[in-house]
Protein backbone atom coordinates (compact mmCIF):
# COMPACT_ATOMS: atom_id res chain seq x y z
CA UNK A 1 0.00 0.00 0.00
CA UNK A 2 2.31 2.06 0.66
CA UNK A 3 4.22 1.65 -2.54
CA UNK A 4 1.43 2.12 -4.54
CA UNK A 5 0.80 5.53 -2.48
CA UNK A 6 4.97 6.30 -3.61
CA UNK A 7 4.46 5.73 -7.18
CA UNK A 8 1.19 7.84 -7.56
CA UNK A 9 2.83 10.35 -6.03
CA UNK A 10 6.27 10.49 -8.23
CA UNK A 11 4.12 10.26 -11.25
CA UNK A 12 1.75 13.09 -10.46
CA UNK A 13 5.02 14.89 -9.72
CA UNK A 14 6.56 13.97 -13.08
CA UNK A 15 3.33 14.82 -14.64
CA UNK A 16 3.44 18.25 -13.56
CA UNK A 17 7.51 19.22 -14.94
CA UNK A 18 7.26 21.02 -18.28
CA UNK A 19 9.09 19.86 -21.26
CA UNK A 20 12.55 21.86 -21.35
CA UNK A 21 12.76 24.19 -24.69
CA UNK A 22 14.93 23.19 -26.94
CA UNK A 23 17.90 25.26 -28.08
CA UNK A 24 18.17 26.84 -31.44
CA UNK A 25 20.56 24.09 -32.74
CA UNK A 26 18.13 21.53 -31.28
CA UNK A 27 15.13 23.32 -33.33
CA UNK A 28 17.71 23.17 -36.00
CA UNK A 29 18.94 19.26 -35.89
CA UNK A 30 14.61 18.27 -35.42
CA UNK A 31 13.87 20.18 -38.55
CA UNK A 32 16.57 18.71 -40.19
CA UNK A 33 15.50 15.52 -38.79
CA UNK A 34 11.71 16.30 -40.18
CA UNK A 35 13.09 16.85 -43.31
CA UNK A 36 14.86 13.87 -43.67
CA UNK A 37 11.80 12.15 -42.47
CA UNK A 38 9.77 14.12 -45.31
CA UNK A 39 12.12 12.73 -48.30
CA UNK A 40 12.07 9.25 -46.96
CA UNK A 41 8.30 9.42 -46.85
CA UNK A 42 7.99 10.71 -50.62
CA UNK A 43 10.49 8.49 -51.61
CA UNK A 44 8.22 5.51 -50.61
CA UNK A 45 5.14 6.85 -51.46
CA UNK A 46 6.65 7.57 -55.05
CA UNK A 47 8.03 3.78 -54.94
CA UNK A 48 4.67 2.44 -54.03
CA UNK A 49 2.46 4.35 -56.86
CA UNK A 50 5.78 2.40 -59.23
CA UNK A 51 4.79 -0.65 -57.88
CA UNK A 52 1.05 -0.19 -58.22
CA UNK A 53 1.74 0.77 -61.70
CA UNK A 54 3.85 -2.33 -62.82
CA UNK A 55 1.66 -4.54 -60.95
CA UNK A 56 -1.79 -2.95 -62.71
CA UNK A 57 -3.90 -5.59 -64.06
CA UNK A 58 -3.74 -5.32 -67.84
CA UNK A 59 -7.01 -6.44 -69.63
CA UNK A 60 -5.68 -9.57 -71.19
CA UNK A 61 -5.55 -10.43 -67.03
CA UNK A 62 -8.66 -9.18 -66.56
CA UNK A 63 -10.24 -11.28 -70.07
CA UNK A 64 -11.39 -14.85 -68.40
CA UNK A 65 -10.96 -15.60 -72.02
CA UNK A 66 -7.15 -15.87 -71.12
CA UNK A 67 -5.02 -18.28 -70.90
CA UNK A 68 -6.16 -20.21 -74.44
CA UNK A 69 -4.57 -23.78 -74.35
CA UNK A 70 -4.12 -25.32 -77.66
CA UNK A 71 -6.49 -28.00 -77.90
CA UNK A 72 -9.33 -25.08 -77.19
CA UNK A 73 -7.63 -22.68 -79.95
CA UNK A 74 -9.16 -23.05 -82.76
CA UNK A 75 -12.62 -23.31 -81.28
CA UNK A 76 -11.64 -20.25 -79.61
CA UNK A 77 -10.39 -18.08 -82.58
CA UNK A 78 -13.21 -19.36 -84.55
CA UNK A 79 -15.74 -18.00 -82.64
CA UNK A 80 -13.69 -15.08 -81.94
CA UNK A 81 -13.74 -14.42 -85.20
CA UNK A 82 -17.41 -14.31 -85.78
CA UNK A 83 -17.64 -11.63 -83.03
CA UNK A 84 -14.65 -9.71 -84.02
CA UNK A 85 -15.11 -9.23 -88.03
CA UNK A 86 -12.86 -6.16 -88.26
CA UNK A 87 -9.83 -6.07 -90.46
CA UNK A 88 -7.83 -3.04 -90.45
CA UNK A 89 -5.15 -1.71 -88.25
CA UNK A 90 -3.03 0.57 -87.60
CA UNK A 91 0.65 0.71 -86.08
CA UNK A 92 1.60 3.81 -84.85
CA UNK A 93 5.14 4.93 -84.21
CA UNK A 94 7.18 7.65 -83.59
CA UNK A 95 8.05 7.70 -87.13
CA UNK A 96 4.70 7.50 -88.35
CA UNK A 97 1.59 5.42 -88.98
CA UNK A 98 1.47 1.99 -91.25
CA UNK A 99 -2.05 0.49 -91.97
CA UNK A 100 -2.33 -2.88 -92.64
CA UNK A 101 -5.58 -4.85 -94.31
CA UNK A 102 -5.86 -8.41 -93.02
CA UNK A 103 -7.16 -11.17 -94.74
CA UNK A 104 -10.35 -13.25 -93.70
CA UNK A 105 -9.26 -16.66 -95.98
CA UNK A 106 -6.68 -16.66 -92.95
CA UNK A 107 -9.40 -16.61 -90.09
CA UNK A 108 -7.24 -17.86 -87.42
CA UNK A 109 -4.31 -15.47 -87.65
CA UNK A 110 -6.77 -12.84 -88.07
CA UNK A 111 -8.73 -13.51 -85.45
CA UNK A 112 -5.33 -13.68 -82.92
CA UNK A 113 -3.83 -10.90 -84.40
CA UNK A 114 -7.85 -8.78 -83.99
CA UNK A 115 -7.81 -10.19 -80.26
CA UNK A 116 -4.05 -9.14 -79.05
CA UNK A 117 -4.65 -6.00 -80.74
CA UNK A 118 -7.91 -5.21 -78.89
CA UNK A 119 -6.50 -6.70 -75.31
CA UNK A 120 -4.01 -4.12 -75.71
CA UNK A 121 -1.14 -6.63 -75.90
CA UNK A 122 1.34 -4.92 -78.49
CA UNK A 123 1.00 -1.50 -76.80
CA UNK A 124 4.53 -2.62 -74.85
CA UNK A 125 6.17 -4.17 -77.57
CA UNK A 126 8.54 -2.83 -80.16
CA UNK A 127 10.26 -3.51 -83.72
CA UNK A 128 12.70 -5.57 -82.09
CA UNK A 129 14.52 -6.71 -85.23
CA UNK A 130 15.42 -4.67 -88.54
CA UNK A 131 16.88 -6.32 -91.31
CA UNK A 132 17.31 -3.61 -94.54
CA UNK A 133 16.29 -5.48 -97.81
CA UNK A 134 14.63 -8.15 -96.39
CA UNK A 135 12.22 -7.69 -93.36
CA UNK A 136 11.15 -5.92 -90.25
CA UNK A 137 9.76 -7.63 -87.54
CA UNK A 138 7.70 -6.87 -84.37
CA UNK A 139 5.94 -7.65 -81.41
CA UNK A 140 8.56 -8.73 -78.59
CA UNK A 141 10.27 -6.45 -76.36
CA UNK A 142 13.05 -6.93 -73.53
CA UNK A 143 10.46 -6.14 -70.75
CA UNK A 144 9.26 -8.44 -68.25
CA UNK A 145 5.42 -7.53 -69.13
CA UNK A 146 5.78 -8.62 -72.55
CA UNK A 147 6.63 -12.14 -70.90
CA UNK A 148 4.14 -11.55 -68.61
CA UNK A 149 1.11 -10.66 -71.07
CA UNK A 150 2.71 -14.09 -73.15
CA UNK A 151 2.08 -16.16 -70.22
CA UNK A 152 -1.56 -14.85 -69.63
CA UNK A 153 -2.53 -15.20 -73.07
CA UNK A 154 -1.66 -19.08 -73.52
CA UNK A 155 1.23 -21.13 -74.15
CA UNK A 156 0.15 -22.06 -77.78
CA UNK A 157 0.83 -21.76 -81.86
CA UNK A 158 -1.86 -21.09 -84.61
CA UNK A 159 -1.98 -23.94 -86.93
CA UNK A 160 -0.51 -22.42 -90.52
CA UNK A 161 -2.68 -21.45 -92.80
CA UNK A 162 -0.76 -21.58 -96.15
CA UNK A 163 -3.57 -22.76 -98.82
CA UNK A 164 -4.75 -19.54 -100.06
CA UNK A 165 -1.42 -19.24 -101.55
CA UNK A 166 -0.57 -15.36 -100.57
CA UNK A 167 3.05 -14.21 -101.10
CA UNK A 168 5.77 -12.74 -99.20
CA UNK A 169 6.00 -9.89 -101.79
CA UNK A 170 7.01 -6.44 -100.88
CA UNK A 171 5.00 -4.81 -98.03
CA UNK A 172 3.43 -8.27 -96.94
CA UNK A 173 2.22 -8.98 -93.31
CA UNK A 174 3.16 -11.86 -92.14
CA UNK A 175 3.87 -14.14 -88.83
CA UNK A 176 6.88 -15.61 -87.86
CA UNK A 177 7.30 -19.00 -86.29
CA UNK A 178 9.49 -21.03 -83.99
CA UNK A 179 11.67 -22.70 -86.18
CA UNK A 180 13.11 -25.66 -84.14
CA UNK A 181 10.97 -28.56 -83.63
CA UNK A 182 7.94 -27.23 -85.99
CA UNK A 183 7.49 -29.54 -89.26
CA UNK A 184 3.86 -28.33 -88.94
CA UNK A 185 4.78 -24.87 -89.75
CA UNK A 186 2.92 -23.65 -86.84
CA UNK A 187 2.88 -19.66 -86.05
CA UNK A 188 4.05 -17.73 -83.26
CA UNK A 189 1.05 -15.41 -81.72
CA UNK A 190 2.90 -12.66 -81.19
CA UNK A 191 5.06 -11.80 -83.41
CA UNK A 192 4.91 -10.21 -87.37
CA UNK A 193 6.95 -9.04 -89.68
CA UNK A 194 6.65 -6.91 -93.09
CA UNK A 195 8.28 -7.74 -96.04
CA UNK A 196 10.96 -4.75 -97.27
CA UNK A 197 12.69 -6.57 -99.90
CA UNK A 198 11.84 -4.81 -102.92
CA UNK A 199 11.70 -8.28 -105.17
CA UNK A 200 9.57 -10.35 -102.49
CA UNK A 201 11.24 -13.15 -100.44
CA UNK A 202 9.52 -16.00 -101.84
CA UNK A 203 11.51 -18.31 -100.07
CA UNK A 204 9.14 -17.54 -97.40
CA UNK A 205 6.40 -18.59 -98.99
CA UNK A 206 5.67 -22.40 -97.94
CA UNK A 207 7.06 -21.53 -94.48
CA UNK A 208 4.82 -18.63 -93.09
CA UNK A 209 1.47 -17.50 -93.47
CA UNK A 210 0.72 -14.56 -94.80
CA UNK A 211 -2.22 -12.48 -93.17
CA UNK A 212 -2.29 -9.53 -94.86
CA UNK A 213 -0.61 -6.53 -96.57
CA UNK A 214 0.59 -2.97 -95.78
CA UNK A 215 -1.99 -0.16 -97.91
CA UNK A 216 -0.39 2.61 -96.47
CA UNK A 217 3.09 4.01 -94.59
CA UNK A 218 5.85 1.73 -96.60
CA UNK A 219 7.72 4.87 -96.55
CA UNK A 220 7.43 4.67 -92.67
CA UNK A 221 8.70 0.87 -92.66
CA UNK A 222 11.82 2.01 -95.04
CA UNK A 223 12.05 4.57 -92.52
CA UNK A 224 12.51 2.01 -89.88
CA UNK A 225 14.12 -0.51 -91.79
CA UNK A 226 17.26 2.11 -92.08
CA UNK A 227 17.52 2.85 -88.07
CA UNK A 228 21.00 1.34 -86.83
CA UNK A 229 20.69 -1.83 -84.85
CA UNK A 230 23.09 -3.77 -82.76
CA UNK A 231 23.29 -7.65 -82.09
CA UNK A 232 20.82 -10.07 -83.43
CA UNK A 233 19.32 -6.90 -85.50
CA UNK A 234 17.65 -5.33 -82.96
CA UNK A 235 17.57 -1.35 -82.97
CA UNK A 236 20.11 0.23 -80.71
CA UNK A 237 16.94 2.64 -79.78
CA UNK A 238 14.02 1.38 -79.20
CA UNK A 239 11.17 1.45 -81.67
CA UNK A 240 7.58 1.18 -79.61
CA UNK A 241 4.30 0.84 -81.34
CA UNK A 242 0.77 1.09 -80.48
CA UNK A 243 -1.53 -1.04 -82.07
CA UNK A 244 -5.35 0.05 -83.28
CA UNK A 245 -8.19 -1.37 -85.10
CA UNK A 246 -9.36 1.02 -87.91
CA UNK A 247 -12.47 -1.21 -89.14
Amino acid sequence: MLLFIFASCEDKESSSKKEPELTAKERAEQRKQDSIQHYRDSLFKARKAELKEEHEVTKIEKNPMFPIAQEELIPTLTKYGKENPETRIRIKTEYGNIDVQLYRDTPLHRANFIMLVKNGYFDDTVFHRVAPGFVIQGGNSDSQSTATMRGQVGDYLIPNELEPGHTHSYGAFSMAKYAEQNISKASSPFEFFIVMAKNGTPHLNDEHTVLGRVVSGMDVAEKISQVKTGESEWPIRDIHMDIEILD
